[in-house]
């Protein structure tokens, strides 16, 4: 099963829904115009069923194959949702919002699982039930858990779950996965160090909450070189330095420092929390300052099933015949809550060269939509054989 003629003669048209996403973006929950095309392109196509409003903006459509004797139901997810990202391609379609861009490639996941969708409605060559899934807030709002949340499994029957993300700076229609643990958890912290402000002049009847948040930064680098398991994977970022003043002659009375740690493995995710905390009480305590930790948890590791991997793999070697073993990704992606739910993978597809995702020349790469298409197409079918 090469890649679908059916799809080399929809490219313009699937590419012209992708493009109209990307000069629309739409951040977090607030996919109304995504959301409500999808939907009438879903009821245009025949599809048996569409539901919407599903965290707030999510939907779904119900694709009932040329039989249902297995009753079998199968999972097919894109995320719809852009980035606070001011655009710099200079594409004839670039955002017409300013400061909002589809700076990861959103707009085609949403439109590949469309040309996927209206094709399963044309051919409906299954047995059993695809439920395609629209989801929003993948950035950051963990839009797949409140889907999840509420109900969305079990009100649909969903057995198995799929998604897939394109790759950029990877060969065009180049498949990678892995089993097991492949993107990590992203947990973000904000550290406030207060001491006692004053004249830059008089450092000394100061106490510098700069110079002790400057030590904190180096200091939290030993999580990673001297607490973690050097055969584990763990990231430590601080991210950001804040203080409350911006004149050149006045000492801080407070700095805010930001971050996050990125981990595959929960006793290690744990771990680096624990040590955090240690690290600030003893690191500010040393120069007499005070500080205080807010630890946030985010996405979980995505972990992929051993089962659902090897079919998500032999459906990619079906379409394009490049199929590699990934590496670990220390990326968040919150398909990890849906995997939580049901057996699944996820998959990324190469976009050939081209900036990078969330960076403000990215641009998603429409010659890839035929491999996308149909690796959805693949899955579904493979899944639920007539």
């Amino acid at each position: 099963m090469p890649i679908r003629n059916r799809f080399a003669e929809m490219l313009p048209e699937i590419a012209a829904w992708r493009q109209d996403f990307h000069a629309h973006p739409e951040l977090h929950f607030e996919c109304h115009r995504t959301a409500h095309i999808v939907a009438d392109k879903l009821r245009a196509f025949g599809c048996d069923e569409v539901v919407e409003g599903i965290a707030v903006t999510g939907l779904v459509g119900l694709i009932h194959g040329r039989k249902c004797s297995s009753r079998r139901v199968v999972g097919l997810r894109a995320d719809m949702d852009a980035l606070p990202i001011f655009e710099a391609t200079g594409k004839p379609y670039a955002s017409i919002h300013h400061g909002k861009m589809h700076a990861c490639g959103h707009d085609g996941h949403t439109a590949m699982l469309l040309g996927a969708a209206k094709y399963l409605c044309e051919t409906r060559n299954f047995d059993g039930t695809v439920a395609v899934i629209f989801q929003p807030a993948e950035e950051g709002g963990a839009g797949a858990k409140v889907m999840c949340d509420a109900g969305l499994m079990e009100r649909f029957g969903i057995q198995e779950v799929y998604g897939m993300h394109n790759r950029p700076g990877h060969p065009l229609g180049e498949f990678n996965i892995r089993s097991g643990a492949f993107y990590a958890a992203c947990d973000e912290f904000r550290i406030t160090v207060e001491g006692r402000g004053g004249h830059a002049a008089k450092p000394h009847v100061t106490v510098d909450p700069t110079l002790a948040a400057s030590h904190l930064i180096l200091a939290l680098q030993s999580i990673a070189s001297r607490n973690a398991d050097p055969t584990h994977n763990i990231v430590v970022s601080v991210t950001g330095v804040r203080s409350d003043t911006q004149a050149h002659n006045v000492i801080a009375q407070r700095v805010e420092l930001r971050g996050t740690i990125r981990t595959h493995d929960a006793a290690l995710r744990k771990l680096a929390e624990t040590r955090l905390h240690a690290i600030v009480e003893a690191s500010v305590a040393a120069f007499g300052a005070r500080a205080e930790v807010e630890f946030m948890q985010g996405y979980p590791v995505m972990v992929n099933h051993d089962a659902e991997t090897e079919i998500a793999r032999k459906v990619a070697l079906d379409v394009s015949s490049q199929c590699l073993d990934a590496g670990f990704n220390m990326g968040g992606e919150d398909f990890a809550y849906m995997l939580e739910e049901r057996p699944g993978a996820y998959i990324v597809l190469g976009a050939g060269d081209g900036p990078g995702l969330h960076h403000p020349e990215y641009d998603f790469n429409d010659e890839i939509i035929p491999y996308g298409c149909s690796w959805y197409v693949g899955i579904a079918e493979t899944r639920l054989p007539l």
